[in-house]
């Protein structure tokens, strides 16, 4: 794992969104294996004008591993919409998966930079990363980075077992049995509350998380267009897309 390196400060993100760049760091606070953190000068009013996925993603443990559920709307600042079949849920590990969440800039490069790292990580021990390793990783990237603006959720399985997290904007990793985030998160949270249990199957998880989304999509604008859903088990990762919630309920 990366050690902030001496005179760094994650507070200067703050500044540069707020368009006081008097404080902004020469290097990055993390020494990333391969070569550097990608830089951007977006200010606060900038985001306003980037493609966005608005979004309510939804992860799940469960005895036989882990399930997320994504919709699958991009919006322009939330007012319309640019993308009715977005992945918002990507593979970037062998058992272990991150959505899309915020702008989709960010989240892409996010996820290619981690993806990055794990390989490296793979081919320099001959072993996987662990997924609470993955997570202090995201964390790290996300606190000293510069992908502004992202709220994913990271699942995935390991030799410890059935793992969620959410990574917040400012770096902070917390786990839980389930989460959601995004946009749409208090209408599907109120569902996830009344069905979830331990010991569910995937495919009792998948069709709960898949019902998580359509609460969503049914009144938050940022969120629509069907469902993504991806099983994560010991063996690797699925991931499939329907536009039909009739497909999957």
């Amino acid at each position: 794992m990366r050690t902030p390196t001496h005179g760094s400060d994650p507070t200067d993100r703050i500044g540069q969104l707020d368009g006081d760049t008097s404080g902004q760091r020469a290097t990055s606070p993390y020494e990333p294996e391969l070569g550097e953190l990608p830089e951007n000068e977006f200010s606060r009013a900038d985001l306003d004008n980037v493609n966005k996925t608005g979004t309510t993603t939804i992860g799940l443990t469960t005895e036989e591993g882990v399930v997320i559920a994504t919709d699958m709307r991009a919006s322009l600042g939330g007012r319309f919409v640019s993308n009715k079949n977005v992945q918002k849920v990507e593979q970037i590990h062998p058992t272990a998966a991150l959505t899309l969440v915020g702008s989709v800039g960010g989240a892409q490069s996010f996820i290619k930079s981690l993806r990055a790292e794990v390989n490296l990580y793979e081919a320099r021990n001959g072993e996987n990363l662990s997924i609470e390793a993955l997570a202090t990783l995201a964390g790290n990237f996300a606190r000293g980075g510069p992908f502004f603006a992202i709220h994913p959720i990271l699942g995935g399985v390991d030799e410890e077992g059935s793992h969620v997290f959410s990574i917040d904007p400012a770096g902070g990793v917390m786990e839980d049995d389930y989460t959601v985030t995004g946009s749409g998160m208090q209408l599907a949270y109120g569902l996830l509350e009344q069905e979830y249990e331990e010991g569910l199957s995937n495919e009792e998880a998948m069709e709960i998380a898949a019902r998580g989304i359509k609460s969503a999509v049914e009144r938050d604008t940022g969120s629509g267009n069907g469902v993504f859903l991806c099983e994560i088990t010991e063996d690797g990762v699925d991931i499939h897309g329907h536009s039909d919630f009739d497909d999957v309920l």
